[in-house]
């Protein structure tokens, strides 16, 4: 979705859903009213979040704003880094190819396993013992 001067995008990563906003500025980057590098405490979150940026090298000409919800903070960074992309791929279709080629625009399905009853696990299995 486009508003004049910003670009709207959702990611999503197993729990955890993003709604990004891109406007054309400087390079900040903020999540949650809080800057990405005091929100993510690991360095390979923060690296993760920018992904799509960097790949296009853009990295210091958009201003970005996000809210995420849910999951951990590598589903979050994950969630970032789609909802980044599919602005980014909205915007100019051109960049679309670029990010599909890293997998940036694929949203990743993988969900986690439910437990099973009489288990204790989703797939564990109690301990046989033969008599």
């Amino acid at each position: 979705m486009q508003v004049p001067g910003r670009t709207y995008a959702t990611g999503k990563r197993k729990t955890a859903i993003a709604r990004v906003w891109i406007t054309p500025g400087g390079g900040s980057l903020s999540i949650n009213e809080t800057p990405a590098d005091e929100y993510f405490e690991r360095e390979t979150a923060r690296m993760v979040a920018r992904q799509s940026l960097e790949l296009l090298e853009l990295i210091d000409k958009y201003d970005v704003v996000a809210t995420v919800a849910g999951g951990g903070h590598s589903a979050q960074a994950e969630a970032v880094r789609h909802g980044i992309a599919r602005a980014l791929a909205f915007e100019d279709p051109e960049r679309r190819r670029t990010l599909k080629r890293a997998g940036y625009l694929t949203r990743d399905a993988r969900q986690k396993e439910r437990k099973k009853y009489g288990r204790p696990g989703a797939r564990k299995r109690f301990q046989f013992s033969k008599r």
